[in-house]
């Protein structure tokens, strides 16, 4: 088993956790993930989940290392569109192939927009770190800092792991060949959880009726 992996297993059984155990896995929030879907989607792959936090019904593990699979090709096969809140510790690599490392992550992101399809990032808006993707079709910075949620596995430690999120400036990043937008733009964060909430609503009304 990769060694990224197995620790994630370990973590996952442990009977408490830290906060600062919870590392590359805080979860995109739901208001805030339907909001980019219904602007950017639909989303049908989601490429870096640790298996029970993911927001599609195709996704990729660390077992899976998403950055040795071919996007462009399953998004061939099942349609849609691929987003992906990645993993912001150092690189580390499995058998010579990187696993972590936003920079790798980008750079295989625009590997597989050369090919086909539409990769959708939620990235800190960190534009002069070495791997912000300049080459990127489309920027959309977020007004107002936006949080993110605990893993579902998390289980506080004592009263000072109680969560209250992960918190900073961040932005929408597409890279699509096809795209024919703006190639940088701005939305409120509260505009992006209202989209993403009326989204669910409606979704939990047609379930309510029988239609999905």
């Amino acid at each position: 088993m990769i060694d990224y992996a197995l620790k994630l297993q370990e973590l996952k059984s442990q009977s408490a956790h830290k906060l600062k155990e919870i590392g590359d896995q805080w979860r995109s929030p739901d208001n805030l993930y339907y909001g980019i879907n219904s602007k950017y989607g639909p989303f049908t792959l989601d490429l870096f989940t640790d298996g029970q936090n993911s927001k599609c019904p195709h996704f990729y593990t660390a077992e899976d290392n998403a950055l040795t699979q071919d996007w462009s090709e399953k998004l061939k096969e099942i349609g849609g569109s691929a987003f992906g809140n990645p993993p912001y510790s150092r690189s580390s690599y499995h058998e010579g192939q990187p696993l972590t490392g936003v920079g790798h992550i980008m750079s295989h992101a625009f590997a597989m927009r050369e090919k086909h399809g539409r990769y959708v990032f939620l990235l800190k808006a960190a534009t002069s770190e070495t791997w912000w993707p300049e080459e990127a079709d489309h920027v959309c910075f977020i007004r107002g800092r936006i949080g993110f949620d605990v893993p579902e596995w998390f289980v506080p430690a004592d009263e000072k792991q109680k969560p209250t999120g992960a918190f900073f400036a961040g932005a929408i990043v597409v890279f699509d060949k096809t795209w024919n937008g703006k190639a940088i733009d701005y939305i409120q964060r509260s505009e992006l959880e209202q989209i993403g909430k009326t989204f669910i609503e409606q979704a939990k009304w047609l379930v309510s009726r029988g239609v999905a």
